[in-house]
């Protein structure tokens, strides 16, 4: 038996997005950007996706979305294009649980000299608005602040975030990398949004970016005129293909998918709660993903428990799949002032649409044992 908890990494690509995917690698591989119409008879694929994007989106301007590789480039691409659009503000507020991508690139814009400000979060990992408003003024360029939490879950109060932004005329971009394709959202006061394929079902290495209509964000790649001189490259038609398809699924079992994850990752937590005295739900209370639990056991460090899960053909995660290798406590339990050693102790369990009650129950029948094997040994228990 095997079980697969890590979807927050990745998602297990559908089989319908492949079956349309491969047309673009077999007989129909041209170029779209070609004179010929062996070329650009591709096009209208990668226009149909375009228009399978947006209704997930809800956005009735499909031009509003330019694809990229994937979410990091998206967040890249939206921080440093938002500065320098004006001068006279360069300045960047995101949010201590950000991911990588958005973290480390504005930790990099301010040694080169971008003022950066990060906002804190409650103690369930909910951006604290007074203190985002408190790093608001006119020379702020961009407010970032994710969707949904890529470690917890927990979802951010966009629409408050989007108004606090918009009083001091700073845009506002919102890494949804976690989110899209797992809950609805309202695009309503974002100007940028960040998406990527994989996590919804998708292939790797293609994702999108969401530019509100009327912003006139720089390019972040030249060198052609693709995508309307907005983003250079040939396009990845077979991977672009397949990201509409997923977003296609994604749309057409939203809600039904949503609620089922959900009665799913109760069952969860709620046996690891019965079964591993001693366990704790990380934001319980919190607005959260569907399909995302982050549990600690308190003295155990999480990387044996994920050796030993993993010994038994169980597959999930301590946190985000760019910080694999860190040594270090996750930084979103940190922010949110989990002691130390206890969120040495985490892991992350991530569900999706293709998660059986089967694997649920062979979690629910190893864990307990890995984790009063691990109690046994350990001096801090």
């Amino acid at each position: 038996m095997k079980a697969y908890l890590d979807n927050n990494a990745t998602t297990a690509m559908a089989p319908e997005v492949l079956e349309a995917m491969l047309p673009y690698f077999e007989g129909e591989f041209g170029n779209p950007s070609s004179f010929h119409t062996f070329g650009s008879s591709v096009m209208p694929a990668v226009e149909t996706a375009r228009e399978q994007l947006a209704a997930l989106l809800g956005t009735p301007d499909p031009s509003a979305l330019v694809f990229t590789s994937g979410g990091t480039e998206s967040d890249n691409w939206a921080l440093r294009g938002a500065v320098a659009i004006d001068k006279a503000r360069k300045g960047i507020v995101t949010s201590s649980v950000e991911h990588p991508a958005v973290l480390e690139t504005a930790k990099e814009m301010h040694r080169e000299g971008y003022p950066l400000h990060v906002a804190a979060v409650t103690s369930e990992g909910i951006v604290d608005l007074e203190k985002l408003e408190a790093h608001l003024d006119q020379s702020v360029a961009i407010v970032s602040v994710m969707a949904a939490n890529n470690e917890t879950g927990v979802l951010m109060p966009l629409t408050e975030i989007s108004e606090a932004a918009r009083k001091v005329g700073a845009l506002f971009h919102t890494d949804a990398v976690q989110a899209v394709g797992k809950i609805r959202l309202n695009l309503e006061g974002i100007d940028l949004l960040s998406l990527s394929a994989h996590k919804f079902h998708g292939p790797k290495g293609v994702g999108a970016l969401y530019i509100r209509r009327g912003l006139k964000l720089p390019p972040f790649m030249l060198g052609g005129h693709q995508e309307r001189g907005k983003r250079a490259g040939t396009y990845n038609v077979p991977g672009i293909v397949g990201l509409g398809k997923a977003a296609e699924l994604a749309l057409r079992n939203l809600d039904a998918e949503r609620e089922s994850v959900r009665r799913m990752r109760e069952k969860l937590e709620k046996g690891i709660l019965e079964t591993c005295p001693g366990a704790m739900v990380v934001s319980p209370s919190a607005p959260r993903l569907p399909n995302t639990a982050n549990v600690l056991f308190q003295g155990v460090e999480s990387e044996a428990i994920l050796t030993l899960l993993d010994l038994q053909g169980i597959s999930a995660s301590s946190g985000s799949a760019c910080s694999t290798g860190s040594k270090d406590p996750s930084h979103v339990l940190l922010a949110m002032n989990v002691d130390r050693n206890c969120a040495n102790s985490a892991i992350r369990l991530s569900l999706s649409r293709y998660t059986t009650d089967a694997e649920l129950d062979f979690v629910l029948e190893v864990l307990p044992k890995v984790i009063a094997r691990l109690r046994s040994i350990s001096p801090y228990a």
